[in-house]
């Protein structure tokens, strides 16, 4: 799908917004802090449900305002327009709809617009803990697979209510905890091995977007750490339990699965410098959108917020090459530097719009309809 016009209102620091984008190329230049990560936030939202950032919604209002608003209209291959709206005022329910029919549950309108985004947050991949490598796992797979949100969610779910039970100052039916951990080995079990099935085909993809874009000038891996592996899960959960009514909490389980990101033989997180872990995270965005349009048959958004920062000329070429292809369909490109966004507009040769941003106001500065020899 391609998001031909967005309608924001009190989202962040964007008191007004109506643009008509461009099918190919959107850019957006200026200054640190006048709002261009937010109107990349604002398309986020609308695929995600929640803000890429800020994942408490009412933060995500503009100081000094009630409500915010956010609406997109898309157009899919087959000529169908959807319109996707959200709306949130404070100490109310959020709103989000589909051609004015509001979801039942959020979580099935996630998958519909697939996106993915590369921002400067993602350095938390590599630097953050394990719920940052999970999330990444989740974020990706609830995209095309619906059994595996709804999965985890049983699971988060059942686990939630154990910890409640773990931290019970009375005693505890034995038979509760039986009945949770079988829910949560039951749902986990399936997250667990859609997460393999992912990992193992994803792997591929990601070292050959490193290659590329490092020039084969560095090696790196990428593995899928999990209890799982070692033990049933719900055998996990009964041999755990004694340890986590110490503790207060599930110790054991999918929600301590990670990634172990490493360059060369060791872990990235401490050997490599800013351009390398740069480069590792870019090659990890590219893979997850080509796995997406692989798995799903759809061309996900493509969202690249401050891209090119800590990376040298050549890596910045190869990815201008690579986005360049035609197996990239909508981007969104945000930047400080107008000559680099002059050095894509010139390599992509497509149809763009150029905006600017100042102070939470959007102006579309130039726009090409460009025709191929």
């Amino acid at each position: 799908m391609v998001i031909t016009h967005i309608s924001v209102l009190n989202y962040k620091n964007l008191a007004e917004a109506e643009l008509d984008l461009s099918s190919k190329l959107n850019c957006f230049l200026g200054e640190n802090g006048m709002g261009k990560t937010n109107i990349l936030d604002a398309i986020y939202y609308l695929s995600f449900c929640k803000s890429s950032i800020n994942s408490v919604d009412s933060q995500n209002i503009r100081h000094g305002e009630d409500f915010f608003v956010i609406q997109g209209f898309y157009d899919s291959v087959e000529g169908i327009t959807d319109e996707v709206y959200c709306g949130l005022k404070r100490r109310k329910k959020k709103q989000f709809k589909r051609n004015k029919k509001e979801y039942s549950r959020l979580s099935d309108h996630i998958g519909l617009i697939p996106l993915v985004m590369v921002s400067p947050d993602d350095s938390q991949l590599i630097q953050g803990g394990s719920e940052e490598r999970r999330r990444f796992l989740d974020v990706v797979i609830s995209q095309y697979d619906k059994e595996y949100l709804n999965s985890l969610i049983q699971y988060n779910k059942a686990m939630l209510q154990r910890n409640s039970l773990l931290k019970s100052e009375n005693p505890v039916d034995h038979q509760l905890f039986e009945v949770l951990e079988e829910l949560m080995a039951e749902a986990g079990t399936r997250v667990f091995q859609k997460r393999s099935e992912f990992i193992s085909s994803f792997i591929p993809m990601f070292q050959s977007y490193y290659s590329i874009i490092s020039q084969d000038k560095e090696t790196v891996s990428l593995e899928y750490k999990s209890d799982s592996f070692e033990q049933n899960l719900l055998e996990t959960l009964r041999e755990s339990r004694s340890r986590d009514l110490i503790v207060g909490y599930s110790l054991k389980g999918i929600h301590k699965d990670d990634l172990i990101m490493s360059l060369g033989d060791f872990p990235i997180k401490r050997e490599g410098s800013q351009g390398q872990n740069k480069t590792y995270l870019v090659a990890l965005k590219l893979a997850q959108f080509s796995f997406l349009r692989k798995i799903s048959n759809k061309v996900p958004l493509l969202l690249l917020d401050d891209i090119f920062d800590k990376l040298d000329a050549l890596r910045v070429e190869q990815i201008m090459h690579l986005v360049s292809g035609d197996e990239f369909g909508q981007i969104f490109i945000t930047d400080t530097n107008r000559s680099h966004l002059d050095q894509i507009l010139h390599k992509v040769q497509s149809d763009y719009k150029l905006f600017t941003v100042r102070d939470g106001a959007i102006k579309l500065e130039e726009e090409n309809h460009y025709e191929k020899k």
